[in-house]
């Protein structure tokens, strides 16, 4: 187990050794679509790409999460199988639509699982990018 300080530690190094890796500048929040942004996550038991749509207006959410849905199959092809939950309740007790990947039995505590996380966050977020930029103006017209 580790301490607070060398959770924050290690966690910190994680994420400057992906940066080091892959310096790249992601599309992440910059969509152009308020509170609609892809986003990277690791903790001690899994590593995700997420598609988060977190508009507080519940039919704004609803229209672009419909309009994602509606290309369901064509996003698989660019980032293969994945999840989704229209009523995705964050810690916070917010509640937002999130569409998202998985990789399970990899930590951002153990540094020897972190080239597979790397690889899964490249692979994957590259495929959400390509499909966002691919669909954009579909996806904007609301």
């Amino acid at each position: 187990m580790f301490s607070k300080q060398e959770a924050q530690k290690l966690k910190t190094e994680f994420w400057t050794a992906f940066g080091k890796a892959f310096p790249r500048k992601w599309l992440l929040y910059d969509t152009k679509i308020k509170d609609f942004s892809f986003k990277f996550y690791a903790d001690n038991k899994k590593a995700e790409v997420s598609l988060d749509i977190e508009m507080k207006d519940e039919l704004f959410r609803n229209a672009y999460y419909e309009k994602i849905w509606s290309l369901e199959s064509i996003l698989e092809d660019f980032v293969g199988d994945f999840t989704k939950e229209e009523f995705y309740p964050l810690d916070n007790g917010k509640v937002i639509s999130r569409i998202w990947v998985e990789k399970t039995d990899v930590s951002i505590f153990n540094k020897k699982t972190w080239p597979d996380i790397f690889e899964f966050f490249v692979g994957k977020m590259d495929g959400f990018e390509r499909f966002f930029y691919e669909y954009e103006d579909f996806i904007k017209n609301i």
